[in-house]
């Protein structure tokens, strides 16, 4: 493949960088807050910090879950966008309520009766840091107060996932931005008692996080419904609840793989985290530290990803199949560049970052080496990112299933139990193994996005006039 056919026009990173640059501003405008919230926690203790870490992982399996669940029905909102079809996009819209209403019902459930055990899955002896009996008092105190948020965090994908397959990235960012402005304020009043108010310490974090998700989610509803004239297919989403049952049938078809490669992802990763935490609690307070960091780091190959599913989707939906593979190509080139770039920002910072922590020695030390492993691994993940999004594009779905969530558990995971189980390795070597066996997935991704069997029209439906005319792209 000739480098030149890799890089596209002014005007095809014009329109990439349109519909990813709200989506990475976002992002970094959360992780930046997260990585505050984060180092505020920190502040506190080793133990308040692991307590908050291992319930954030927990809560990142019903996150990705609704995430899952709104991109289902999104590769259909973004064909259908890309046909100018807004009946279909309001039938899509209702599809996200009954999907993510029931996840959140069963996602309460579970924490409520089951979440104490889950904490105490991640609680082991093994280093020198930790009083696990006190890290469980406080991981219970923050799962408490973050129930409440899990309501208006669902509203607020259902939203802003619907608005940026229709290209409107720029609302979702401002109600996002909003959301963390608050949620930083209010950390600091409330975790160190300032103006007046007692230092509530991790109920503070949580409780600051909650009242933000209601702001956010407010915010995105008061500003969707007062702009019904630039967001059509808001206009009588509400005076029905009905959704077609081939509709019905084809999301749950398609968009079933998606969702459950979410939740599967995410319980992956909280499963390799349980794996790495019978090394020690230390362990647990090094792996937040180190995803904190990369998480800030990765915030534009990780927009891009979102971008790739949208506007692939689009052409798509539009009937460009050749320019579809095309603009992949360019746009997972492009993705991976910005991972090297993000690569080299995290290994710049890997010594510095956890300084800003109040922990031990120990984990401070396993931090930086931890950051330097995944720098070296961004530009896998970087890709990854991007071929993921690019099969999933076309409703591929089984096979980013089997791509995606299927390598993490049959690959990684059982890497990970053999190597800490039946090998008496210290953590740095078990987690460089573990990032740089995707190697292997990386060269799988490469053959299936060049071989284009993502590529087809999951909607049924031919173009409508004014997508013919480009009106709606």
């Amino acid at each position: 493949m000739h480098l030149k056919k890799l890089i596209g026009t002014k005007d095809f990173y014009r329109v990439l960088l349109a519909v990813s640059i709200p989506i990475m501003i976002q992002n970094g405008i959360s992780n930046f807050i997260n990585l505050l919230d984060n180092v505020m926690v920190g502040r506190l203790g080793t133990e308040q910090m692991s307590g908050v870490s291992i319930v954030n992982q927990l809560f990142l399996v019903f996150n990705l879950c609704i995430f899952g669940a709104v991109s289902g029905a999104g590769l259909f909102s973004a064909q259908f966008f890309g046909k100018g079809d807004l009946d279909g996009l309001r039938h899509a819209f209702r599809f996200k309520w009954y999907m993510t209403l029931v996840l959140f019902a069963l996602a309460m459930a579970a924490f409520l009766c089951a979440g104490e055990p889950l904490i105490r899955l991640y609680l082991h002896s093994g280093s020198e840091t930790g009083d696990l009996e006190l890290t469980l008092h406080y991981a219970k105190q923050y799962m408490a107060l973050m129930l409440v948020g899990l309501l208006p965090y669902t509203v607020t994908q259902i939203y802003a996932s619907s608005l940026r397959e229709t290209s409107r990235s720029l609302p979702p960012m401002l109600a996002g931005a909003a959301g963390v402005l608050v949620n930083l304020s209010l950390n600091y009043v409330l975790i160190f008692g300032k103006l007046g108010l007692p230092a509530l310490g991790v109920r503070g974090a949580a409780l600051a996080t909650v009242i933000s998700r209601f702001v956010e989610c407010g915010s995105l509803i008061l500003w969707t419904h007062l702009h019904k004239r630039e967001y059509s297919f808001i206009k009588g989403a509400y005076r029905s609840l009905y959704v077609p049952r081939p509709l019905v049938k084809s999301i749950l078809r398609t968009g079933a793989p998606l969702m459950l490669n979410e939740g599967l992802w995410a319980a992956g990763m909280a499963t390799l985290l349980q794996c790495y935490s019978q090394r020690g609690l230390a362990v647990v307070s090094a792996m937040n530290i180190t995803n904190t960091v990369f998480n800030i780091c990765s915030v534009v190959f990780l927009a891009i990803g979102s971008a790739i599913s949208i506007l692939i989707g689009q052409r798509l939906g539009a009937g460009e199949r050749e320019e579809a593979l095309d603009a992949a190509e360019k746009m997972i080139f492009f993705s991976l560049l910005t991972g090297i770039a993000s690569g080299i920002l995290v290994a710049c910072l890997a010594p510095y970052f956890p300084l800003l922590y109040k922990t031990t020695d120990e984990v401070r030390g396993m931090a930086a080496q931890l950051t330097l492993v995944i720098a070296l691994a961004a530009p896998l993940h970087a890709f990854l990112n991007a071929a993921y999004f690019t099969l999933r594009s076309g409703g591929k779905t089984l096979l980013t299933f089997l791509f995606d969530s299927g390598y993490v558990w049959c690959v990684n995971i059982l890497l990970a139990l053999a190597l800490v189980r039946l090998t008496s390795l210290p953590i740095l070597p078990i987690y460089a193994i573990c990032q740089f066996v995707d190697v292997i997935k990386c060269v799988i991704g490469f053959v299936l996005v060049k071989k284009g069997v993502w590529i087809r029209d999951i909607t049924g439906k031919a173009p409508s006039p004014a997508a013919e005319k480009g009106e709606t792209a």
